[in-house]
């Protein structure tokens, strides 16, 4: 059976408000922007994308279980869930999929509870405060994960 060729791409809470929320931290591009930066830079790679948001972390945790079926990974910024959740934790390792953690600021020099992320060790793709051009780099670093072209 052949591979499918579809990520999933999961926006956590709050990134529905992306370009009008702290735009001095996120920018000023619209999760809309996001959705078409990631479908152009997956197509460019033969993958096409199934994009959530959600601010419920059931939602996310279905829609990860689902990805089970007919994706071949994932790229998820899984927003202040990053730092909270456990259960999204579990979702990602249960389903056996390569996943893209994303995050459009750098966490990693923001308030200390940022630096911790449930998913972190998990991911085999880590882009971390480059913007929403974050998310271009994270398909194709996991889109060559996928094919076997790179190592993450």
């Amino acid at each position: 059976m052949t591979a499918p060729r579809r990520l999933l791409l999961v926006n956590g809470p709050n990134l529905n408000l992306l370009g009008t929320r702290q735009p001095e931290v996120y920018g000023t591009e619209t999760l809309a922007d996001v959705e078409a930066l990631v479908r152009t830079t997956a197509a460019a790679r033969g993958f096409e994308v199934r994009a959530m948001q959600s601010n419920h972390e059931g939602v996310i945790i279905d829609a990860i279980h689902e990805a089970r079926r007919d994706c071949a990974g994932i790229v998820i910024n899984p927003g202040g869930l990053t730092h909270t959740s456990i259960v999204l934790r579990d979702a990602l390792a249960s389903v056996d999929l390569p996943a893209a953690e994303v995050h459009i600021s750098d966490v990693n020099n923001r308030e200390d509870f940022r630096k911790l992320s449930y998913v972190r060790d998990l991911a085999v793709v880590h882009v971390i405060g480059e913007g929403v051009a974050g998310y271009a780099r994270a398909v194709e670093r996991l889109c060559d994960v996928i094919t076997g072209q790179s190592e993450g």
